[in-house]
């Protein structure tokens, strides 16, 4: 079996046996296969695309690249959430504390920023000290005693994604059903998790821009995780505008606490409220739906999630002072100001313009060996329905290399359209999908 053969093979649009596919996934792993042509069959297969079962055998293949956690022992059930990835989507920062305040165990493992959205291990990364690199006992000791922990992937835990995912980020080949599936639901799956919550974003700043392919995609999603045995449900959720009013990862995190805290953009506070109730639901714990909602209110409302919060710092080596002292968190060196062109309606940021401005200032990756510069990012001054006056402030730049700042503003040139009449309203959950 030669790699070259099975490249040309999916070129041809033929489907891959799931030999081939194990033959892929090892060499990748392993570094048999070179990266120039583990790309060429990634792009093949984002032209191509893949059977449901060559999609199912990619992700056995690649939870075969490690091992599969037991969480048999834990006092309760061990749910996930998982996003596709959007632009100032830190749901997963919010979330994971208060369903554990509600009494979930969320072993989260999650990835970096793809493209133009964030990741969720660079947002919790800018918060100093804290580790995303744990090993399987100290993941352990941190899920029993804060009743959650969130960190990158260990290298037994599929193996294989990791490699692919930083290849699918500089390659242009992230936009595949099958490739985003398989490297969802491989860690997810091996997460040894009952039950999954996906929040599958749909729009312009989304990987999925249509509604139709978010349902296709969440479809897939669920398909693997219930024929595995995981209690897997969708929401889809618009990302047309950025979630919230901080884009970039420690701004993110600075407005995650500040949700915490019961203040922050409703639209993130509801969103994550709505994520952690069906949490608590697929853990077996409220016999409803509503029941789930009014135990995550309550962990919020009476700072159990925050203090969910401060102790995950903590237990992850990083500065629990900046729950109360955001002034430690990494700042930019610089500040620049978007304004109004003129008086009207905002229609709101371009959430994928927006998303590739603050990758370019420093806040994402061009290239895999990249380094985030934890400060950089934008805050959004004039959301969509707000009226303006001329020259207003739009949005706030954060950065510390003025020569990226030119090809930032170009991008945003345009991105926030001014009429005399606000837009209609827009719904953020467009549908659940089970």
């Amino acid at each position: 079996m030669q790699a070259v053969e099975i490249i040309r093979k999916k070129r041809e649009g033929q489907a891959l046996s799931a030999e081939e596919i194990a033959f892929f996934v090892c060499g990748a792993t392993s570094g048999v296969w070179p990266d120039y042509q583990v790309s060429a069959l990634l792009m093949a297969i984002v032209w191509r695309g893949m059977t449901n079962q060559e999609t199912a055998d990619l992700t056995r293949a690649m939870i075969a690249s490690g091992e599969r956690l037991d969480w048999s022992d834990l006092p309760g059930v061990p749910v996930d959430k998982h996003s596709t990835g959007g632009v100032g989507d830190k749901t997963s920062l919010i979330l994971a504390p208060m369903a554990a305040a509600c009494g979930v165990f969320v072993p989260m493992m999650s990835g970096r920023g793809l493209g133009h959205s964030g990741g969720t291990l660079d947002k919790l990364e800018a918060i100093p000290g804290f580790r995303v690199g744990l090993d399987l006992p100290e993941m352990r000791r941190v899920l029993e005693t804060v009743g959650c922990v969130m960190l990158s992937p260990t290298d037994r835990i599929a193996p294989a994604d990791r490699k692919l995912y930083h290849l699918r980020d500089v390659t242009a080949t992230v936009e595949s059903i099958p490739l985003i599936s398989a490297s969802i639901m491989s860690k997810k799956l091996a997460e040894g998790i009952h039950g999954l919550i996906l929040d599958v974003k749909c729009g312009v700043g989304a990987f999925m821009k249509t509604r139709e392919q978010a349902r296709t995609l969440a479809r897939s999603l669920i398909g693997i995780g219930q024929s595995n045995g995981v209690r897997t449900e969708a929401l889809l959720t618009a990302m047309d505008v950025p979630l919230g009013r901080m884009v970039g990862n420690a701004l993110e995190v600075q407005e995650s606490i500040e949700v915490l805290k019961g203040e922050g953009p409703d639209e993130v506070r509801d969103l994550s409220l709505e994520l952690a109730a069906r949490m608590v639901q697929l853990a077996g714990l409220t016999a409803t739906l509503d029941e789930a909602r009014r135990q995550a209110r309550q962990a919020l409302e009476s700072g159990q999630a925050l203090d969910r919060f401060r102790r995950l710092v903590e237990a992850q080596g990083g500065d629990p002072r900046i729950v109360d002292h955001p002034e430690l968190l990494p700042r930019a060196k610089h500040q620049w100001l978007l304004r109004a062109p003129r008086a009207g309606y905002v229609h709101g940021w371009n959430a994928e313009l927006v998303g590739r401005a603050t990758v370019l200032l420093g806040a994402g990756r061009g290239k895999v060996d990249d380094v985030i510069q934890p400060g950089v990012g934008a805050v959004i001054l004039a959301r969509a329905g707000e009226r303006v006056r001329e020259q207003e402030p739009l949005l706030e730049l954060h950065f510390d290399d003025a020569a990226r700042l030119p090809g930032a503003l170009a991008l945003l040139d345009g991105a926030c359209p001014i009429s005399d009449a606000p837009p209609p309203a827009a719904p953020l959950i467009l549908e659940e999908l089970k």
